[in-house]
């Protein structure tokens, strides 16, 4: 294994690195990375010899985060097959298509998922052995401990065009779409995890609170584990958990979504002081509204902020705004920074022209981390990488510097009386009053615009403000056409996926469905 592919980044941190425990699980325990490689490599190994996984064999994961979760990334790319780690949000006929289209040997469960999952059996004619995650190794059914303790910690040959995980896409435009990642590419990732944030050369405490399903969950599945730093593992999203757990830990690296940045600093128990060991804060995967930023920014002076764009099929980041752009301010605030090395961006018309600086259209994406293919979808692959770039279906424009400025996804793009609404620029609008904590901008039918823009609300508690209130502001803000025609409030929160991004196609739903 003479590649520098992340199985060698694993294991010299595990020779060099013993003194501090690499995690900290849900309930406390701890494990130092030597035993956790030491398990990674027996799991393997015991997917070979007792089902016969080969290198594009796959093996499904739906369970909470923990350490075990980490085992079966790792054992994937220690040779253990492809690891499908599965959205636990889904309903139980998503999750039966995503395995059968998967054609998973093995399916990895803990408590919460095991009853689901046995229904499923029945119908999964792939699907050899259900194992439990979070059972002992005596238990009287088939665990992850006992597998692992029935195998050899020999270390395999890997090789960076070896296939190693297969995650489903969240199925917004249609089916779920398997997205094929080799050793190289999700190596990339690390590599520009550790530029961006620098974790490789420190001893650093990262807590992981996003889901390890998600390509965004990389950094403590894979970034933080091979620095040789501690991961503290949080089975959900718990803003009040998050705020205690800094403190109590000394956590220096956050990655988190701006819902829960959000959460955690709109929470009761938010104090900065309880942040203090907190040196960097990574955010992404779906749009950080201006105000919150701003006001990150306020309370968190001394936090070195980086944003990161990405796509699954990118395994996953392509832009950074740094700690310096963050410091800097100004417009570039509103980016998603510039390309990362190895990375080029293009922004194209509908005829897949070339367009001036300035000037939005889509996204077009080129590095060495992109994925292999759609599983088993030739064509919608060929349709997604044409001409050699990844057309991402985002909207949005470079300037002079290259600073990336999304829009929108394209269709999320509200088309108004032939005009078109970003509904981000919308929804960065309204955010920066007061009394707003949550909104989502949608476009719903309107017999004379064709498209209205419709904006749902959820106030902050305590506070007040009617939609004249928050048309009267949005209107000294943004062009009068881009104003909502109508505000919905909801004293609920906005319905969230998994990976904590609005599901702007579940609030569509009641306007749309009979159209």
């Amino acid at each position: 294994m003479e590649e520098l592919i992340y199985p060698r980044l694993l294991l010299t941190a595990a020779e060099r690195r013993s003194d501090t425990p690499a995690f900290v699980d849900d309930d406390g325990s701890e494990e130092s990375l030597a035993d956790h490689v030491d398990r990674s490599l027996r799991l393997a190994d015991a997917h070979r010899r007792h089902f016969g996984l080969g290198p594009s064999d796959t093996f499904a994961v739906l369970a909470g985060n923990s350490r075990r979760y980490v085992n079966l990334w790792h054992a994937a790319f220690l040779g253990g097959g492809v690891v499908n780690p599965l959205n636990t949000r889904l309903a139980p006929a998503e999750l039966e298509f995503i395995l059968t289209d998967s054609r998973a040997r093995l399916l990895y469960v803990d408590e919460t998922f095991a009853e689901v999952a046995a229904s499923l059996k029945e119908r999964l004619a792939d699907l050899v052995e259900i194992v439990r995650i979070d059972l002992p190794a005596d238990a009287a059914t088939t665990t992850l401990d006992g597998l692992a303790a029935s195998g050899d910690p020999r270390i395999p040959e890997v090789h960076g065009e070896d296939l190693a995980v297969l995650m489903y896409t969240g199925g917004t435009t249609g089916r779920p779409k398997g997205v094929l990642h080799t050793q190289r590419a999700q190596t990339l990732n690390v590599y520009r995890m550790g530029f961006m944030f620098g974790f490789f050369m420190e001893r650093s405490t990262f807590l992981n609170a996003t889901p390890m399903f998600h390509a965004g969950g990389a950094m403590g599945t894979m970034g933080m584990p091979c620095s040789g730093g501690t991961t503290v593992i949080h089975g959900g999203f718990d803003p009040a958990r998050l705020i205690a757990d800094c403190e109590r830990y000394q956590v220096t690296h956050l990655g988190l979504v701006p819902t829960m940045i959000g959460m955690a600093v709109n929470h009761p128990d938010f104090d900065p002081a309880k942040l203090a060991s907190v040196r960097t804060i990574g955010y992404g995967a779906s749009p950080m509204p201006a105000a919150l930023l701003d006001q990150v920014i306020e309370v968190l002076p001394d936090v070195a902020l980086s944003q990161t764009y990405g796509m699954t099929e990118a395994a996953a980041v392509v832009t950074c705004l740094s700690p310096a752009d963050h410091r800097r301010g100004g417009a570039i605030l509103r980016s998603a920074g510039r390309a990362l090395p190895g990375v080029a961006l293009s922004i194209r018309d509908d005829e897949g022209r070339e367009v001036p600086s300035g000037t939005v259209g889509e996204v077009w994406v080129r590095a060495g981390s992109f994925m292999v293919g759609y599983h088993e979808r030739p064509e919608e692959t060929a349709a997604a990488m044409a001409e050699g770039w990844y057309h991402s279906g985002d909207a949005g424009y470079l300037d002079e510097e290259g600073y990336l400025f999304l829009v929108d996804r394209t269709k999320d793009m509200i088309i108004s009386g032939g005009e078109n609404v970003y509904s981000t620029e919308v929804e960065n609008a309204l955010s920066t009053h007061p009394a707003v904590l949550q909104v989502a901008v949608i476009g719903i039918p309107s017999e004379r615009w064709g498209e209205q823009v419709h904006a749902i609300v959820v106030l902050r508690p305590g506070a007040s403000a009617t939609e004249a209130d928050l048309v009267e502001h949005a209107r000294g803000l943004i062009a009068g056409y881009k104003v909502p025609k109508s505000i919905e409030f909801r004293a609920e929160p906005l319905p969230l996926s998994g990976a904590m991004k609005v599901l702007k196609r579940e609030l569509r739903a009641p306007y749309w469905e009979s159209r």
